[in-house]
């Protein structure tokens, strides 16, 4: 997510030199080492940044891109745990603020109208917002990314999406309100009834508005068992029929977790057969594969949520439902 802040250039105003002197910010601000900031996740974009600012609060947030604000030209980037590509988290001479120094800042569990919601920090990691809900109170973010090793506000400012979507939509359709801090420095929250055209552009808009410092997550029970699988296929019409079909069963009849993805016909240790199986103790047997199978295969990965109490039977009728 990054927060653009463009010096527009009026009239005659064309000599104007740019204003880079973030020596007043020494005082009011924690920095970090600028190596931090200068690759890109895809390797194909390098930067140097003029300085790594970790705040620690909205406030923190605010401050620092009003202060660049009143320079001619200083860009600034926010940057959560670095996963952006195409330069998304760099600032060439600009500001990054690394966002992940405001972890800490929001945690509260609240109820609106019964429903259980979770205010986080735009600079939390998912996997960190998942073990605390589980832990405290038994409830979970009901969209996920099929990684979590991502900050709320980068996921937020894409989209987010994992085997859960096809139930209950993006991460950006499964968070009711945000708090913003603009391109002029100012804190806002937003909602679909309050601030409503920040909170849909700031919602998967490539951080382009603003900067996600607080997020309102939906959460639901969180399941006491899971029953995971994954299926191989060695023909791709096969593969989408049967991905294409499951997503169309309705709640309760179906899993609730379906995605898929492709693996390499070898044994590649990080692209073919060793990364199919689920456990280290388990081992795929490319045996089973047709000899028409071609040089790529496509795996299903199914999990089914259910409670403890549930009959084994129960489950297993669901497992094999016919296709």
């Amino acid at each position: 997510m990054i927060a653009y802040l463009e010096h527009f250039v009026h009239g005659n105003d064309t000599e104007s030199s740019p204003n880079d002197d973030v020596s007043s910010l020494q005082s009011s601000f924690h920095f970090a080492p600028n190596s931090i900031a200068t690759k890109d996740f895809g390797g194909l974009k390098s930067s140097n940044p003029l300085a790594v600012i970790r705040p620690y609060s909205t406030a923190d947030v605010a401050r620092a891109v009003k202060a660049a604000a009143t320079t001619t030209n200083l860009t600034v980037a926010a940057r959560g745990n670095g996963h952006s590509i195409n330069g998304q988290a760099m600032a060439e001479k600009g500001l990054v603020l690394d966002m992940r120094a405001t972890a800490e800042e929001h945690f509260q569990l609240l109820y609106l109208e019964g429903l259980p919601y979770v205010d986080v920090s735009g600079g939390a990691l998912w996997e960190e917002v998942l073990k605390r809900c589980v832990s405290q109170f038994q409830l979970v973010p009901r969209s996920w990314t099929d990684y979590l090793g991502l900050t709320v506000g980068g996921t937020l400012s894409n989209a987010g999406v994992s085997g859960q979507t096809f139930r209950y939509g993006p991460q950006t359709a499964n968070v009711t309100e945000l708090e913003v801090v603009t391109g002029k420095g100012e804190s806002l929250v937003c909602s679909e009834n309050q601030n409503s055209e920040l909170f849909f552009a700031t919602l998967g808009g490539l951080g382009q508005f603003g900067i996600i410092t607080r997020a309102r997550i939906i959460l639901q029970q969180a399941p006491d068992m899971v029953r995971w699988i994954r299926v191989i296929y060695s023909e791709f019409e096969d593969f989408t029929k049967d991905a294409e079909w499951l997503v169309t069963l309705p709640e309760g009849d179906g899993f609730d977790y379906v995605e898929g993805f492709v693996v390499a016909n070898n044994d590649d240790p990080c692209n073919g057969w060793p990364t199919i199986p689920m456990g280290s103790n388990q081992i795929f047997d490319p045996v089973h594969l047709s000899p028409s199978a071609g040089p790529v295969l496509y795996c299903l990965e199914l999990a089914l949520h259910y409670r403890k109490t549930a009959r084994s039977s129960e489950v297993d009728t669901v497992i094999n439902y016919p296709n």
